[in-house]
């Protein structure tokens, strides 16, 4: 266990200095090289700006409007049947949309109900087989300029799905 405690302290210093030592001993211009790939970085947030902005006023609206809480109703209703409970709803929803709204929604959870309850394991295991799949399909899509997704949204509903079925199924055993 010592063993992988210090690896994982020293792990990301010794990837810099390597990556650093290794662009010195090939006669490359490391600090140029690192403003170049900044440079790009930057143009690549600027593009995904307006995307990201977007998604942000969606999830703002949905939520203050109470569409979000009048689907979640709808929704955990009918799967409280199957052992999801209806509180967990808006996290399922919002989480294909915002990691970081979505978490606002778990911190609630935990309030309410404590992150060591019942609840709260769900919730934790939930956000973790889960995905942001219209942020990430935007963002990379929108980088890489994919025009057909082909089956892309219906992989990741599906997959989104088990990993909601799966957290349900590990809570339980727990």
């Amino acid at each position: 266990m010592k063993v992988l405690v210090f690896l994982s302290t020293f792990m990301i210093p010794f990837v810099i200095f390597y990556i650093v030592g290794y662009g010195l001993l090939m006669k490359k211009n490391v600090y140029e090289t690192f403003i170049k790939g900044a440079v790009d970085g930057f143009h690549t947030v600027i593009q995904i700006m307006p995307t990201l902005i977007g998604l942000m006023v969606a999830v703002g609206i949905l939520r203050a409007s109470g569409f979000l809480d009048m689907l979640s109703g709808v929704l955990g209703g009918l799967l409280q049947n199957v052992g999801f409970p209806p509180q967990l709803m808006p996290v399922a929803i919002v989480r294909m949309f915002s990691s970081s709204a979505a978490t606002g929604l778990v911190l609630d959870i935990f309030k309410e109900y404590g992150p060591d309850s019942a609840m709260g394991i769900l919730t934790s295991i939930m956000m973790s087989c889960t995905e942001t799949i219209f942020y990430t399909m935007s963002v990379y899509f929108m980088t890489a300029k994919v025009k057909k997704t082909r089956y892309t949204l219906a992989g990741a509903l599906v997959a989104t799905l088990a990993g909601i079925i799966a957290s349900v199924v590990l809570a339980g055993r727990m």
